[in-house]
């Protein structure tokens, strides 16, 4: 196949030297031919790619390509020439432009593995291909002359069946417009490639289209040549060799870029090339503009008929602005490209600022990925928290860099950063502006740390709190409760014993006070934790607490089965559940409620309270001190309770409280702050 290929590319070479030297001897001007130099190009990448790639059909469709267009142009310059056998040469020329369009606007279709892309586009290549087999054979039967190849006299086909007449306006349109939806059926296709693609394919991409902008460009500016010189017979600068030149050489840079792409795609790196394109582009584009633009002033102000001092004076002060033009270009193109990793200190004003707005702890270690990941311009970044949760923003990559987060000395966690697409690593560039960013970040995460120590001591501390309460209540409704029932007891029993009316009197004061001290006990112990939950449980407490609110119909509804859940939580549920009872009966004006109790996942107890009044009210969905004990009460065992507005009309308060046992969780927090301040220096993810 090597061989094969080297032979066909040696074979299109041969046919374009006997094309442009008998076109010469026909009288066709280099730059007539100077099409010649895009096959030359197809000819050549197609022997290189099919030598090195023999399986990658693009290497096969360039070489195709160029084998036609060199056998098209060598036939018909040599049928024009009158030279024997003219007549029957001059066929080829009638056909060949077929497949060889039909090759050049298929390579989008195989590019850059040499495979098409799904299935369903080997169905529509081969349905093609079909059809252009077809319009082939009728192009090579056509009678009346062929235009074909674009010089001299056009040339008749030899034979032509004089019965197609009829459908010869027909097969060129369909030719041309055939291969026009093919290129751009391909090329949507490498769109939509380019974002799920790899990082090599991307790279090979980015050639393929750096190549396709470059020719873009250079297409419009002879397209805008063409609509400007005056010359009504064609939109394109015919006379000019200059713009002919440039448009062969616009037609050469996609087989170059195909051949860069699928061999030698990481040659250079295709980023700093199109930021160096784009920034010369520009910069010669303002500096014509610039120049134009002075010239016509000054030429206007002073009326000058020697346009020397004009152009001079043009010429000093686009060099004035040269420079810092420049300067400017390249910052707003590495802004576009690379984000402010040129400017750090811009970099660092991102970050300082999205942590200032973030409002909450949990937010600002989510702000800190997305400041790095817009600053840097990167597709995904993610802040890991040693022995905590992963804050991420952007959708992740092959490729992933990993860069510690250190404060004063101990790992807090890691900044795990995607590459941009195309690039296989960071840069140095990059590197040094992380370096400075991660040590930001490593103090947020240190920050975020303690906040989250604080939260834990805080809720252990509620979590004790209540079950101390719970304890003091037993002891106190079952020690000094009965105590002083027995006391009052034996006091009215001494009475009925003892005459003396001073010692009656004295038994009377003992009874009164143990009655009021047995009342203070029964408030003390009401006050230190509703009764009902030890009773009758968290549901059954709040049923009850239910039926004495009056003018209200309230359904309290069970998920299955509660488990034995601590007292803090106990509490906190009955609280936030009875005060938003009271709101829907105060503020809501609802007619009915629903309680609904529930486990969801991760051992976290839900409350929901839904009634079916109108909008909150008070309490109810603003800031008052009912919504704020709520939030309190929540917040303090590390929950949640959110006051909306409920689907169909009314307000739903939805309480979501963790539920873990307190002991186990309070020895695995000791735990985990017994090893930070030890720096056993243990694998800080393995405590998560």
């Amino acid at each position: 196949m090597r061989r094969t290929a080297w032979a066909i590319c040696v074979l299109s070479l041969l046919l374009v030297v006997a094309a442009l030297v008998v076109g010469h001897r026909n009288g066709a001007g280099l730059f007539a031919q100077s099409h010649l130099l895009f096959v030359t190009a197809c000819a050549l990448v197609g022997g290189l790619l099919t030598a090195e790639r023999p399986g990658n059909a693009v290497g096969w469709l360039m070489a195709a390509c160029g084998l036609c267009f060199a056998l098209l142009d060598a036939t018909g310059h040599y049928a024009l020439a009158g030279l024997p056998f003219a007549t029957p040469l001059a066929w080829p020329q009638t056909w060949l432009w077929v497949p060889a369009n039909l090759s050049v606007a298929a390579v989008p279709a195989f590019f850059p593995s040499g495979r098409p892309s799904s299935p369903g586009w080997r169905a529509t290549l081969w349905a093609l291909a079909a059809i252009a087999a077809a319009t082939t054979a009728l192009s090579a039967l056509l009678p009346g002359p062929s235009h074909q190849l674009g010089w001299g006299m056009p040339l008749p086909n030899p034979l032509g069946v004089p019965a197609l007449a009829v459908v010869a306006p027909f097969v060129e349109p369909l030719t041309t417009g055939l291969t026009g939806a093919l290129f751009v059926a391909g090329a949507a296709g490498l769109v939509r490639r380019a974002g799920r693609g790899d990082a090599d394919e991307r790279v090979q991409l980015k050639w393929l289209g750096y190549a396709a902008g470059l020719a873009g460009l250079i297409v419009a500016g002879r397209l805008a040549a063409g609509l400007s010189d005056g010359d009504p017979r064609s939109i394109w600068p015919i006379t000019s060799p200059f713009w002919e030149l440039m448009g062969t050489f616009a037609a050469c840079l996609l087989p170059a870029a195909a051949a860069v792409a699928v061999l030698r795609h990481g040659l250079f790196d295709i980023d700093l090339v199109i930021n160096r394109t784009l920034v010369y582009v520009l910069l010669s584009g303002c500096v014509f503009g610039g120049y134009v633009l002075v010239v016509t002033y000054l030429g206007a102000v002073f009326r000058a008929a020697d346009g020397l001092p004009v152009s001079v004076a043009a010429a000093g002060v686009v060099a004035l602005v040269f420079a810092p033009l420049r300067e400017r270009l390249q910052r707003a193109v590495n802004l576009v490209m690379y984000g402010r990793r040129d400017d750090p200190y811009a970099a660092l004003a991102l970050l300082g600022r999205r942590l200032e707005e973030a409002a909450e702890p949990g937010a600002v270690l989510a702000a800190a990925a997305r400041s790095v990941a817009e600053a840097l311009r990167l597709p995904h970044v993610a802040v890991e928290v040693a022995g905590g949760p992963t804050h991420a923003y952007g959708v992740p990559s092959p490729g992933a860099v990993r860069l510690p987060l250190v404060h004063r000395g101990e790992p807090v966690g890691d900044l795990v950063l995607s590459p941009r697409p195309g690039e296989s690593g960071l840069g140095a560039r990059d590197r040094r502006v992380l370096a400075d960013l991660a040590r930001q970040t490593g103090i947020a995460v240190h920050a975020v740390r303690l906040s989250a120590d604080l939260q834990r001591s805080r809720e252990r501390l509620v979590a004790a709190r209540e079950e101390e309460r719970r304890r003091l209540r037993r002891d106190l409704h079952d020690g000094l409760g009965p105590t002083l029932a027995a006391l009052t007891m034996r006091a009215e029993a001494v009475q009925d014993l003892v005459p003396d009316p001073d010692a009656l009197a004295m038994l009377e004061e003992i009874m009164t006070d143990a009655r009021t001290a047995m009342a203070d006990v029964r408030t003390l112990v009401e006050g230190l934790r509703p009764p009902a939950l030890d009773t009758l449980g968290l549901a059954g407490a709040i049923r009850s607490h239910a039926a004495r609110l009056p003018g209200v119909e309230i359904d309290v509804e069970v998920d299955g089965s509660l488990p034995a859940l601590p007292a803090a939580v106990e509490v906190a549920a009955y609280r936030i559940a009875a005060e938003a009872l009271a709101n829907a009966r105060r503020h809501a004006g609802a007619g009915r409620v629903r309680v609904r109790l529930g486990m969801a996942g991760g051992g976290v107890l839900e409350v929901e309270v839904a009634d079916e009044g109108g909008e909150p009210q008070a309490d109810g969905g603003g800031s008052g001190v009912g919504t704020a004990s709520m939030r309190e009460r929540a917040a303090e065992l590390g929950g949640t309770c959110v006051i909306g507005p409920r689907p169909g009309g009314g307000t739903r308060v939805l309480a979501r409280l963790p539920a873990r046992n307190t002991s186990e969780n309070t020895a695995e927090n000791t735990a985990q702050d017994t090893r930070r301040e030890a720096g056993d220096g243990a694998d800080p993810r393995a405590a998560g």
